[in-house]
């Protein structure tokens, strides 16, 4: 660098962020009041954590190195205890649920909002800061806690302004997975309790290697979506080719092994007591997997009597994704109206919400089991699926603007603009250089500003002002016709003691 050259930092976004500037965010905004509205009608309450955990408490990223930041953003603090900014809200609600259980109603039910940050590679739509919109009930067991979560996401689709019909919630039960796995052999047939004791070294191993081959018949089935049942057939077996002529391994479960988890997949039929049934042979005689299907049964019932039939909330077995994870009743939102793609090519808008129930959240903390259920909300995909319907413009109004005729009367526009503000009306005065009148009206413009107000001497001598519509300004340079002009003339001279009504009557058109 040449001396006394001053180097200056680069005007960049880091990567994998993003900046949101107004429309996007009043849109966000007004749409997780909406679903905070149908959260508080429910009973649940609020609850805002802070950004940074214990990497401890975070748990799940903990990796074998001498930096715990695999996948999160970690730093050591001053007293050597490692912090980390959240990956999602659900770490911090299991250290909420520990740290306040003596002061929290049991159960708690809670809802939270709010960014999360993710150390990962970043790529087209995948940010390291995205936006969350998490609901859960802890310390019930009842599958009512379940049906409750499930009613309440189609409620919240309906009310941010997706329509009954481009929706249904998919109901699924980790349970009925296992029991059809035990029945050919490959579930850890443990019961409940993933801690339960082994005899000896020997039934570790026997565990070891039934939970690698679980964790790769549960890796197949996630692709079902995809590859479709034959596909998926094929991966369970002997495996497959796939479109890009690459050879896919498969798990090498024979035939007759591979067959149930198939039936599991393709059980759904014309009503959620066909699906019942087709589940309840699935399982054979699995007492967990018998469970599980129960359990779908309750909920259907449940539901069935808040008037939440099959066109709302259905059993699908297909619903495969975060079967690993959950311990229980999983879900997934799916919204089934088209859009175009990159391509042009037409697709179903596909998943913006899923949860299920994951008991043992707090057992890190307290040793002791405490069951939960929740949903989560893809609020950047929600948000995307309600333009796509119309549903939110993808701008907003920007506020009157008060342009500057006289600088000497800074006084006079500032009462003008008071008024408007008191009585409710988005405005503000031009605080730029007002020598160019032009620049006030492009700036007016940039704002997206739909009246400005305009008063020079003149107008002040005769107590007048002038309002000039810019959105039908704008209009008539485009495409009026003169007699539409004359009709409604884009430009108007009012009294200056009407200026709030004329301005009002202006907005409304």
């Amino acid at each position: 660098m040449s001396e006394g050259k001053i180097r200056r930092p680069r005007a960049e976004t880091p990567k994998g962020f993003r900046d949101y500037f107004g429309a996007e965010v009043t849109e966000r905004k007004a749409m997780l009041d909406a679903i905070a509205g149908v959260y508080h009608r429910y009973g649940f309450d609020p609850l805002e954590t802070s950004a940074v955990e214990t990497v401890e408490a975070l748990g799940k990223f903990l990796p074998d190195v001498d930096r715990p930041n695999d996948g999160v953003f970690a730093w050591q603090d001053e007293d050597a205890d490692w912090l980390a900014l959240r990956y999602d809200l659900t770490a911090p609600l299991a250290r909420v649920a520990a740290q306040y259980r003596n002061e929290l109603p049991n159960p708690y039910r809670r809802y939270a909002m709010g960014p999360v940050w993710r150390n990962e590679k970043p790529g087209p739509g995948r940010f390291r800061q995205f936006y969350q919109c998490d609901a859960d009930t802890v310390g019930s067991g009842s599958v009512a806690a379940d049906a409750e979560i499930c009613a309440m996401l189609a409620d919240a689709l309906e009310e941010v302004g997706i329509p009954r019909g481009d929706y249904v919630v998919k109901v699924n039960n980790r349970k009925v997975l296992n029991g059809v796995l035990e029945s050919v052999g490959f579930g850890r047939r443990y019961g409940d309790s993933e801690t339960q004791m082994l005899a000896n070294k020997y039934d570790e191993i026997m565990l070891r290697e039934l939970k690698s081959k679980e964790d790769q018949i549960l890796r197949t089935i996630d692709k079902f979506d995809k590859v479709g049942i034959n596909g998926v057939m094929q991966l369970l077996t002997v495996g497959r080719t796939d479109e890009s002529g690459a050879r896919i391994e498969g798990v090498g479960l024979a035939q007759h092994e591979a067959e149930p988890i198939a039936w599991f997949l393709t059980a759904k039929g014309a009503d959620n007591n066909e699906t019942i049934l087709s589940l309840r042979k699935a399982v054979g005689d699995s007492a967990f997997g018998k469970a599980g299907v129960d359990e779908l049964e309750q909920m259907s019932n449940l539901l069935a009597a808040q008037g939440y039939g099959a066109d709302r909330i259905v059993v699908d077995p297909s619903v495969v994704r975060g079967l690993g994870y959950y311990t229980g009743p999983v879900f997934e939102a799916e919204l089934t109206f088209q859009i175009t793609d990159e391509k042009g090519r037409p697709r179903n808008f596909g998943s913006v919400a899923g949860g299920g129930r994951y008991d043992g959240l707090v057992k890190r903390f307290t040793g002791q089991d405490v069951p939960a259920t929740g949903v989560s909300i893809g609020v950047d995909r929600l948000l995307a699926a309600l333009r796509a319907k119309g549903r939110v413009a993808g701008s907003s109004e920007g506020p009157v603007v008060v342009t500057v005729m006289d600088r000497d009367r800074m006084a006079d526009y500032m009462a003008m603009v008071g008024e408007l503000r008191s009585a409710g009306i988005r405005a503000e005065v031009y605080l730029g250089n007002p020598k160019n009148f032009g620049n006030q009206l492009k700036y007016a413009d940039k704002r997206g500003s739909p009246v400005a107000v305009i008063q020079g001497g003149n107008e002040s001598a005769a107590g007048t002002v002038i309002l000039k519509d810019l959105i039908l300004g704008a209009q008539i340079a485009q495409n009026a016709t003169l007699e539409e002009w004359k009709d409604r003339p884009a430009q108007l001279e009012v009294p200056r003691a009407e200026l709030v009504a004329a301005v009002r009557k202006m907005l409304a058109k």
